[in-house]
């Protein structure tokens, strides 16, 4: 492939959120350490993180098999800020 990941403005802004995400989540409580925070943050790195896999990858095909492993986390990313929304 012929771009860079980093090139990409889906990337840098699936990065930006999950900087976001983390900066967000170190003001949960600490009893969520172990919990949604763990989660939140992990499902917000996958995302950048898949998109990044995924364009290293030989060909077109299996960055788009990536790119689609990339709307796994962000969906459980929508879903867990929800919950998160909730609580409070």
């Amino acid at each position: 492939m012929s771009h860079f990941f980093k090139d990409f403005v889906v990337w840098q802004e699936a990065k930006a959120l999950a900087v976001e995400i983390y900066r967000v989540s170190e003001k949960f409580p600490r009893r969520e350490s172990y919990g949604l925070t763990s989660q939140l943050q992990r499902a917000a790195v996958s995302v950048p993180s898949n998109i990044a896999k995924g364009q290293g990858r030989l060909t077109k095909g299996e960055f788009l098999n990536f790119l689609s492993h990339a709307r796994g986390p962000l969906l459980e990313l929508i879903t867990q800020l929800e919950v998160a929304e909730e609580l409070e």
